[in-house]
């Protein structure tokens, strides 16, 4: 059988998956129970320590599948969404609640203990966190926790954006860092990642598996003439966003930052590096 990934496989040597049985060895074989994110924001990690390489972030609301704890206060878990696998602070997880109704459409919002925008917030929510709203109550949404919400905010889960990369281009500016998913931080194929979720297409978290899963591929035809809004263009570990036909825009480490810049300059200043375009991608939103 084909090689696992083990970024999306549940597998060590010790414990793996139930639905594992009978494809790997493993020590035994668990069935996972079903958590929630509580945390606005909750560091995915390879190894249980803090100061361990950041894989991916998992936001509040998201639903993952527990599959080990230890008494150290972590826990081994994959993210439904993505399937990405890692360890989590066990802290940030919290029994699964009622289906969430909405989402956070700005870049950062707070909540308050109360009705009032003059209270101090109890915690602030990235862009792509889930909510379940029970009601509004003038201009602030009421979760079901009781806690409020500037309704002006969030936009019900359903309701799908109509351009990615202008989802992509309000993180404009945003600081660059490796497995980082928020306005506070965020990579390449991060940006990508939370635009393209906010506008209904399910999206694999790294770049080469975006490469391999999303749209299709260009011919070298197509790539030669004007490119689109919303294609993607791929290198080895790296995409970027097609803004227009002349514009890109990418979270990079050369600028250390979500940024704009004209495709022909960072098409000749990744190849100075020794790195040459592997694929460009067309996406079609339904």
């Amino acid at each position: 059988m084909p090689a696992l990934d083990p970024r999306v496989t549940p597998l060590r040597d010790d414990l793996a998956a139930k639905y594992l049985e009978g494809k790997v060895k493993a020590g035994r074989f668990v069935e996972g129970s079903g958590m929630e994110v509580i945390a606005p924001q909750a560091p995915l990690r390879h190894e249980r320590r803090p100061d361990a390489p950041l894989h991916t972030e998992a936001l509040k609301g998201e639903q993952v599948t527990v599959y080990d704890r230890d008494a150290e206060g972590w826990a081994w878990v994959q993210l439904n969404a993505d399937k990405y696998v890692g360890w989590l602070a066990a802290g940030a997880l919290g029994p699964a609640g009622a289906p969430p109704t909405h989402r956070v459409a700005a870049l950062r919002t707070f909540v308050f203990p109360g009705p009032s925008i003059k209270l101090p917030p109890i915690e602030a929510l990235p862009f792509g966190a889930k909510l379940n709203i029970v009601r509004m109550k003038d201009q602030m949404a009421v979760t079901s926790s009781g806690f409020y919400v500037p309704a002006a905010h969030l936009k019900p889960v359903g309701e799908k954006e109509t351009d990615f990369v202008a989802v992509a281009e309000r993180f404009l500016g945003a600081p660059y860092l490796w497995g980082g998913k928020t306005m506070l931080g965020l990579d390449c194929s991060g940006l990508v990642q939370i635009a393209l979720t906010a506008s209904g297409l399910p999206c694999p978290r790294d770049s080469d598996m975006q490469e391999q899963a999303l749209g299709r591929a260009l011919t070298e035809t197509e790539r030669s003439s004007r490119l689109q809004r919303g294609d993607l263009i791929f290198w080895k570990e790296h995409v970027a966003i097609v803004r227009d036909g002349e514009s890109l825009l990418h979270a990079n480490a050369f600028h250390m930052a979500v940024a704009a810049e004209p495709i022909a300059q960072a098409v000749a200043r990744i190849r100075a590096t020794g790195a040459e375009i592997t694929s460009v991608r067309r996406i079609t939103l339904a």
